[in-house]
C-alpha cells in the first residue's frame, strides 16, 4: 500500500509544538537534586554554624564590649575600630605581616615552581621523589618548630657551623631583628611541597607540541620557559599567589612557636620584629580575653586581604591566559 503523507493545515508550515518534557524525567532531576543536598548536608550545616554562624557572632562582637566571666556583651559602636587606629602594635604587628608577605610568596612560588620542574623531567623515580619531597607537608608544626629551634641556633645551629666552614659568620637568626622574618621564611619554606604538587599537575597539562614548535624556531631552554611553559601555567601561578598571599597574612603557627610559645616569649626573647598580625590577635583574645577587640582586629584583617585579593585579580586580567578563552 501507498502511505501518503500528511500535508500540514494552511497556515501552519513549517510550525511545530514545543517537546513536552517528560513528567517522569522531571521527577528524577528532583530526586537527583535531593539526593545530592542530602550528600553535601553535613557540609552545609557546618559551613553554616562554624564558619558563617562564628563570623556573624564576631562581626556582633566587634561592636561590644564582651564580659567573658558574666558572658555579658555592652554595644559600644565603633570604639574597637576607632581603638585600632591608636594601638603602635597594629601597625607593628601589620608591617611585620606585610614585610614577611612580600618575602615569602615570591620565594615559595619560585621554590615550589623549581622543585615542579625537576619532577616534571624525572624518569622512572618520579613517584619516589614526588614522596619525599612532599613528607615535610606532613610533619606536625610543632616538631617543625623544634627542628627550627635547634637549626637557626646562632651559636651551635647546624645552619650557622654550615656557613663557618666558608668562613662566613652566621646571624643571630632567632635573636636579631633583622634576620628574624628571614627565619620564619625559611621554616615556611619546609613545607612549600604543596604548591609544588599543583605546579606539577599544571606542568604535565603543558603540551609537548608547543614545545618541539619552540625548539624548532631555534628558542633555548631559557626562551622556552617564558614564552611557553608560563604563559601555560599562568593560572596555577595565579592561584598559587592568591592562595599564598592569604596563608602569609595570617601566618601564625611559625611566629608564634619560635617566639611566642610562653608568657616570656620563649628561648629567644620575641620583640616586636616577631609580633606577627595573627598572634597579636590571638594575645588580645585568649591572654587578655578582650574578644571585642580581637574580633574587630579580625574584620580589619579580611577587609585587607579582600583588598589585596582585588587587586590581584585585577592583575591578573592582563597576565593570565586561560586555553581556549578569547579575549
Amino acid at each position: 500500500m501507498t502511505q501518503v503523507a500528511r500535508q500540514p493545515e494552511a497556515g501552519k508550515v513549517g510550525k511545530r509544538a514545543p517537546a513536552a518534557k517528560p513528567r517522569q524525567r522531571v521527577k528524577y532531576n528532583r530526586r537527583e537534586t535531593l539526593a545530592g543536598l542530602a550528600f553535601i548536608s553535613p557540609w552545609i550545616v557546618g559551613f553554616l554554624v562554624f564558619t558563617a554562624g562564628a563570623m556573624i557572632y564576631s562581626l556582633t562582637l566587634s561592636f561590644s564590649k564582651y564580659n567573658l566571666a558574666r558572658g555579658t556583651m555592652k554595644p559600644i559602636g565603633f570604639e574597637n575600630y576607632a581603638d585600632l587606629f591608636d594601638d603602635p602594635k597594629i601597625v607593628a604587628a601589620l608591617s611585620n605581616t606585610l614585610i614577611y608577605t612580600i618575602m615569602a610568596v615570591p620565594l615559595e612560588i619560585i621554590v615550589a615552581l623549581g622543585l615542579a620542574a625537576l619532577l616534571n623531567q624525572a624518569g622512572r623515580g618520579a613517584g619516589f621523589f614526588r614522596t619525599v619531597f612532599y613528607l615535610p607537608k606532613m610533619t606536625p608544626s610543632v616538631a617543625t618548630a623544634s627542628m627550627f629551634l635547634l637549626l637557626l641556633n646562632g651559636n651551635t645551629g647546624a645552619i650557622n657551623q654550615f656557613l663557618g666552614w666558608f668562613g662566613i659568620e652566621g646571624p643571630q637568626w632567632l635573636v636579631d631583628s633583622d634576620w628574624i622574618k628571614p627565619s620564619i621564611v625559611l621554616m615556611t619554606l619546609w613545607g612549600v611541597s604543596g604548591t609544588m604538587v599543583i605546579f606539577l599537575a599544571a606542568l604535565k597539562n603543558v603540551p609537548r607540541e608547543l614545545y618541539e614548535v619552540a625548539e624548532l624556531d631555534g628558542a633555548g631552554v631559557l626562551r622556552r620557559f617564558t614564552h611557553v611553559t608560563l604563559p601555560m601555567i599562568s593560572p596555577a601561578v595565579f592561584f598559587n599567589t592568591v592562595i599564598l598571599s592569604i596563608a602569609a597574612f595570617q601566618v601564625f603557627d611559625q611566629a608564634y612557636l619560635l617566639f611566642w610559645r610562653d608568657q616570656s616569649g620563649g628561648a629567644a626573647g620575641a620583640s616586636d620584629s616577631s609580633l606577627f598580625y595573627a598572634v597579636y590577635l590571638f594575645q588580645q583574645a585568649f591572654r587578655r580575653f578582650n574578644f571585642g577587640y580581637a574580633s574587630a582586629m579580625a574584620w580589619l584583617l579580611f577587609c585587607i586581604i579582600m583588598v589585596v585579593t582585588a587587586v590581584q585579580r585585577v592583575v591578573s586580567n592582563r597576565l593570565v591566559y586561560y586555553e581556549g578563552e578569547v579575549k
